[in-house]
């Protein structure tokens, strides 16, 4: 399937002087609730492929928004002063009109810090309506982060009317507040008492940029595993983030690096789609329809650390050509705008019960891809994921100390590392490879 034009005002490509960084992203997936979300708060929607998330029913009773205010709590990678918001529309089938939008620090829950929330303008208005298929970039807006891991963003949207479909990005793995439908527009209270309801997705809202001269951006390009699954909830310790406080702590010496990521839980690199019984809408857009919108069309970006395959595998049923076929296509893609790529290894499903992840011959697909990755030279560096998450005593597994969930609590499914996993992950990739890279003067090569 391939993306429609979405952006309603364009964002800056790859080395432009604009000033502008990614300091923030949720990958636009599909339509609420199609989608594989996480400790989200509701009971169970009807199983099949049609909706596999549980319900928010006590604040959409039928999945849309209805005059009411979202308050969407997002993490910047960096501090900064001044910010644009990217709202999407994307995977709506009518136009969304957002009657008022404020943008604050978040001081706990829902409530924004005093004197922090400032009204958020699209082309010198406060009401903008974004049609179907499209998103809207926001006009500059003024609010000072100086400490971007203790200090959130707090985004309110106030729907105007009835929404239709909403577009999402199921697995936050970040508690966001939602008003009662009907409540009307409360984007500039400062308190969480109009906001009963809470969510662990985010709605309406892709990308927060930060107007920074000296930041450069770094792009965790992925699927579940990148989007944190198993991860803690609010921990910020999904492997990115593992990765930007490593980042964080050389930074004295050179100049600020933003770590952004653009994963979806279930996402494939090819568009094969899932085996017969499987929720492909589930699963976003593939990796090489996405591509430009969540890669090459965000602003400074310098390094892409590419993992994704395993669904292709587990899910798909794909060979390990078909695979490295969709990695050959990235590779020239991202080459071509002058930007290196890392490529991780794909980490152990074996064990797994669901799909085809935990057979023998997945993981024989899996060995063939992360050989290509390692020894093909194609890629400009690798992170090897797989090497620090195996268990040597049972190949093809995770190690039994990175198989439980963080998130819930419990066993895990064999799948997906735990916070244990996921920063021994962050771990593997040479910061001062990536430091190199982003220092490089961009060289674009011919497709």
């Amino acid at each position: 399937m391939a993306l429609t034009p979405v952006a309603a005002v364009a964002a800056d490509t790859n080395g432009s002087a604009t000033g502008w960084a990614g300091a923030w992203t949720g990958s636009a997936q599909g339509v609420y609730p199609v989608g594989y979300s996480v400790a989200q708060p509701g009971p169970t929607g009807p199983a099949g492929p049609g909706n596999t998330a549980p319900l928010l029913t006590a604040a959409f009773p039928d999945n849309q928004a209805r005059n009411q205010t979202l308050r969407m709590i997002v993490h910047p990678s960096v501090a900064g002063a001044s910010w644009r918001v990217r709202l999407t529309n994307e995977f709506g089938t009518r136009p969304v009109t957002f009657g008022r939008s404020y943008v604050g620090l978040q001081s706990s829950g829902a409530n924004v810090a005093p004197g922090s929330n400032r009204a958020l303008t699209f082309g010198g208005r406060r009401s903008v309506t974004v049609p179907a298929g499209r998103t809207t970039l926001s006009d500059p807006v003024s609010v000072k982060v100086t400490d971007a891991w203790s200090q959130r963003l707090a985004v309110s949207l106030h729907v105007a009317g009835e929404s239709g479909p909403m577009t999402w990005h199921a697995a936050a793995f970040t508690t966001s507040y939602l008003s009662d439908p009907n409540a009307g527009d409360h984007t500039a209270d400062p308190t969480d008492t109009a906001f009963p309801h809470s969510t662990t997705s985010w709605f309406f809202v892709s990308e927060v940029q930060a107007q920074r001269q000296d930041a450069t951006t770094v792009v965790a390009f992925g699927d579940s595993i990148t989007d944190g699954f198993f991860s803690t909830m609010n921990g910020n310790d999904r492997w990115p983030d593992v990765l930007q406080r490593r980042l964080d702590e050389r930074r004295s010496a050179h100049r600020p690096i933003s770590v952004i990521t653009e994963a979806i839980g279930g996402n494939m690199v090819t568009r094969i789609g899932r085996t017969p019984g499987g929720c492909t809408p589930c699963d976003g857009p593939p990796a090489l329809d996405r591509l430009d919108r969540d890669v090459l069309d965000r602003p400074g970006v310098r390094v892409v650390i590419l993992l994704e395959g395993i669904n292709d595998l587990g899910g798909g049923n794909a060979s390990a050509d078909q695979v490295i076929a969709g990695y050959r296509e990235i590779i020239r893609r991202v080459h071509a705008q002058g930007i290196k790529i890392i490529g991780a290894t794909l980490t152990p499903s074996g064990g797994t019960e669901f799909g085809l992840y935990g057979t023998p011959e997945t993981d024989a697909k899996r060995r063939a891809i992360n050989d290509f990755i390692r020894t093909s030279g194609m890629f400009d560096g690798v992170a090897d994921f797989s090497a620090v998450t195996e268990d040597p005593a049972n190949p093809g597994h995770l190690r039994p100390a990175y198989d439980t969930n963080s998130t819930v609590g419990g066993a895990g499914d064999h799948l997906h590392p735990n916070r244990a996993g996921f920063l021994a992950m962050g771990a593997a990739i040479d910061v001062a490879q990536v430091e190199r890279f982003v220092r490089q003067p961009a060289v674009k090569r011919a497709a």
